[in-house]
């Protein structure tokens, strides 16, 4: 793993270390912060506070940019009738093993003293893996006329997929997250839907997960199942593993057909809508957690921190805890009416429990809040506070008067470097390669903790090759990105011509 993760030698406060077992680094990462727990029902988990604000803080901005793109929130039926489901057939296909599935309502008591369900469902109803199919039902019913065009809805909702293998965020059960759909007059105005989404998504990932994403579409064999085109926004994670961190979709007129959404055009004709639908979730916190976090625990991004300071009141004696939590309440009150983010307000933490200051300071470095201020007897007659940095773990005395005229510039400075410092990390992983032995060598590594990185190669798209590479080595084609300028050249797989390079890499 590369040397710019820690070293296993170093004392920390998460065990194991990133370089000594990632996957079970990152679990206790998001045990320490305090993000989530496993449920009692399998694969499900359970978001606890802490983890819950980060969501609502992505919620709350996200929601900001749908809207500002002329979305609406609406919101649809958990339950699904299987019929729906079977309109499209690649859909249903790729969802059937995913599917939980209702046969009965009602509960009776049997003559054993146990339940049992009582009533047979004339038709059994699928909990929603995704919404495509009865979110058209009710769109053919709403579109008549191109007058009841465009329609640009989103909803906020959870969702089920029956997972084998479950790790909290990355991959449960049960998940939140926003799907977007839309409907259009024309194949154009949904083409470029589907391309704005994925740019909000974009737009999201770098500028307040502070975490470098590369946009592209996806392969044939990686498609949305039912689509005619997938978009997604992929990021390297601290283990040079692959995350697909959001998608769009352009359906085309798949799902209008399959689910009769069809309108009298300006020219009399009738017509099939052009669909699209669009998705992040849940999976961007387990995102966060490994783009940023250190073998301390969890670090934060400011911008999507629950609190964005905390403060450590200093109590040696009984008879410094007056004047010492006076100065803490004031500082809190002056932190926390500064504004920033289009006039949000700071979210400040006063933690007076009655803990030892150590024992104190290490439960918030691990639960990656930006900026820890400790305020004691001292700190009172200088007229300073003694400021903790989370990213850098720089730690330095400053004036009061100082740390709140400069706090929001440090925590954008903050924001601003752990960006730079994810886009170095992936940009150092990340090589261009021309054969297939070297192609092999990169992600041979007999370390099963080294999955290589970015690997951008042409390739002609063989769906042959591709199993092949996902079979052998555990790689695929992550995403055909966009790029400026093309260069031609050829597929190191197969000699053929490509028009392009792709971009590999191990996945979660």
């Amino acid at each position: 793993m590369n040397s710019s993760m820690g070293k296993a030698s170093k004392r920390t406060a998460i065990q194991p270390t990133r370089e000594e077992n990632y996957p079970e680094w990152y679990q206790q990462v998001v045990k320490a912060a305090g993000l989530a727990e496993n449920s009692p029902v399998r694969g499900c988990m359970v978001i606890k506070p802490w983890g819950y604000t980060i969501w609502e803080n992505m919620q709350r901005v996200l929601d900001r940019m749908f809207k500002d793109t002329g979305h609406k929130n609406a919101y649809f039926p958990l339950f699904i009738p299987k019929s729906y489901l079977e309109k499209e057939a690649q859909h249903v296909k790729g969802f059937a093993k995913e599917c939980a599935v209702v046969t009965h309502s009602r509960l009776e008591m049997g003559e054993d003293g146990k339940l049992h369900p009582a009533s047979p469902l004339e038709e059994p109803l699928i909990v929603r893996p995704t919404s495509e199919t009865i979110i058209g039902e009710l769109y053919s019913k709403w579109v008549q006329s191109y007058r009841d065009l465009p329609i640009l809805i989103n909803q906020w909702a959870n969702v089920v997929r029956w997972e084998m293998r479950t790790r909290l965020f990355l991959r449960t059960t049960e998940f939140l997250w926003q799907e977007g759909h839309t409907a259009h007059a024309t194949e154009k105005e949904a083409w470029e839907e589907t391309r704005q989404m994925l740019d909000v998504y974009a737009d999201f990932a770098e500028n307040f997960m502070a975490m470098p994403v590369l946009k592209g579409e996806k392969t044939e064999g990686e498609r949305f199942p039912g689509a005619v085109s997938t978009l997604c926004i992929e990021a390297m994670m601290q283990d040079r593993k692959a995350l697909q961190a959001g998608t769009s979709h352009f359906l085309g007129q798949n799902f209008a057909k399959a689910s009769d959404i069809k309108f009298l055009s300006e020219t009399g004709e009738q017509q099939y809508a052009w669909t699209t639908s669009w998705g992040v979730s849940t999976r961007l916190i387990g995102a966060l957690v490994m783009t940023h976090s250190d073998d301390d625990g969890l670090i934060l991004p400011p911008r999507l921190a629950p609190s964005q300071v905390v403060i450590l009141p200093v109590i040696p004696k009984d008879e410094h805890r007056g004047p010492v939590m006076e100065a803490c309440e004031s500082l809190k009150k002056e932190l926390h009416d500064l504004r920033w983010l289009d006039g949000q307000r700071l979210e400040i933490e006063l933690d007076d429990r009655d803990l030892r200051g150590g024992e104190k300071m290490w439960q918030w470095i691990k639960k990656g809040i930006p900026l820890r201020v400790e305020i004691g007897p001292r700190d009172l007659e200088s007229g300073s506070v003694f400021v903790g940095r989370r990213d850098t773990g720089e730690k330095s005395s400053m004036s009061r008067e100082a740390f709140v005229g400069q706090v929001i510039d440090l925590l954008e400075e903050m924001q601003n470097g752990l960006l730079k410092r994810a886009m170095d990390f992936r940009e150092s992983n990340s090589r261009e390669i021309n054969s297939e032995a070297e192609f092999r060598e990169f992600f041979s590594s007999k370390d099963e903790s080294d999955h290589g990185g970015f690997a951008w190669s042409h390739f002609c798209g063989d769906p042959e090759w591709e199993d092949k590479l996902q079979k052998e080595l555990k790689v695929t084609v992550r995403c055909i990105p966009f790029l400026d300028s093309m260069e031609e050249g050829t597929c190191i797989f197969t000699g053929k011509p490509s028009k392009q390079r792709v971009v590999f890499a191990k996945a979660y």
